[in-house]
């Protein structure tokens, strides 16, 4: 296996154990200060390289397990492989780093959950998924919390990613004090723009790949939601927003991650 000295060890599940088309890989590295999870789903019965790698980022509470075992997003990916709606594609899907109630995907307090995600998980899944190569293209969405780290980190690093999107995502860092009891204190960031996905995204708005987020019009976030789509429109910042049925919940990420793979797809 090639090395990457950051990587003090790589672990991956026995595939006679694996079940789903799900594997599970644990990388010891410095931006955790430990060990970090990745539950990755490989397309069934796929022997092609270079698959596009999609990064799933889960919410607050959440681990590795969020989008696999309260979504089924690997089933939703089959599914729409199987019926030929998408190409077949990776599901990368991390945990946080599991500090507090969520790490915001920021970097803070001695540790990069940030870089962890760009540059760690890309990495792993590299070094251990033979379908995926330095070829691959790369992917990123998220809910909620994770909509927010999807959105701002594809928009710091636009080279990086093909497409951005993210599904009932919060906007702006101050949004987690409605769900983590740590400080906002504790999330701070030198850079005002690393706070806040519109000042993200205006800052590289002529490197941007395509965007697209969606809320659930009774979802607690709407109104952020709404606010950031009006922003980007007075900007000029091109990008596509939809509102749907539904609240902060499950059900709602469950119906509508579809959005995501296939817009995904359009711009493998």
């Amino acid at each position: 296996m090639p090395e990457i000295p950051r990587f003090r060890t790589i672990k991956i599940s026995d595939l006679r154990f694996e079940s789903d088309n799900l594997r599970y890989i644990t990388v010891k590295t410095p931006n955790l200060k430990g060990r970090g999870n990745i539950c990755v789903f490989v397309p069934e019965n796929e022997d092609a390289t270079n698959l596009p790698i999609v990064i799933l980022l889960h919410g607050v509470y959440g681990s590795a397990n969020s989008w696999s075992r309260q979504a089924g997003a690997h089933l939703t990916a089959q599914r729409l492989i199987n019926e030929g709606k998408i190409r077949p594609m990776i599901l990368a899907m991390p945990s946080d780093g599991l500090w507090g109630d969520g790490s915001a995907y920021l970097a803070h307090n001695g540790y990069n959950f940030e870089q962890w995600i760009v540059e760690d998980v890309v990495d792993a899944v590299k070094l251990n998924i033979p379908q995926a190569t330095n070829a691959t293209s790369l992917f990123i969405s998220g809910l909620s919390m994770g909509g927010f780290g999807a959105l701002k980190l594809g928009a710091k690093y636009p080279e990086k990613f093909k497409a951005i999107a993210a599904h009932s995502a919060i906007t702006s860092l101050v949004q987690m004090a409605l769900f983590v009891e740590e400080p906002l204190s504790d999330y701070q960031q030198v850079l005002e723009k690393n706070e806040d996905v519109f000042l993200m995204l205006q800052s590289n708005e002529n490197k941007l790949p395509p965007v697209r987020f969606d809320c659930g019009n009774a979802d607690i976030l709407i109104e952020y939601n709404r606010v950031l789509h009006q922003r980007l429109n007075t900007a000029g910042i091109p990008h596509i927003y939809e509102e749907f049925e539904g609240i902060h919940e499950w059900a709602y990420w469950e119906k509508h991650l579809p959005k995501s793979l296939l817009f995904f797809d359009k711009h493998c």
